[in-house]
């Protein structure tokens, strides 16, 4: 029994190993792959027409938009306090 327990441990061993360096290699592969690209630097002139363009795009939205909504009046609100009494009064029965 204790003969084959030393070459299981080697074997264990072993296994561990490679399981680990495999990762290790597969994370510095992944790295190389991908090529670094070198950034560009935005010309003051582009820098302004996007900003124009992201300002026109947030005010054209805003105009789709509708208004907020108005206050409402003291009658507006008197009938939709009872619509809201009936309705309940309705699901009791």
């Amino acid at each position: 029994m204790i003969s084959t327990m030393r070459p299981m441990r080697l074997l264990t061993f072993l296994l561990v190993i490679s399981l680990s360096a495999s990762g290790a290699l597969a994370q510095g592969k992944g790295q190389q792959a991908k090529p670094r690209v070198q950034q560009q630097q935005m010309s003051q002139q582009d820098r302004q027409r996007m900003r124009d363009d992201m300002r026109d795009a947030y005010r054209d939205r805003s105009r789709e938009r509708p208004d907020r909504q108005r206050p409402m009046t003291r009658e507006e609100r008197d009938k939709l306090r009872q619509d809201i009494q009936d309705a309940n009064k309705q699901l009791r029965r």
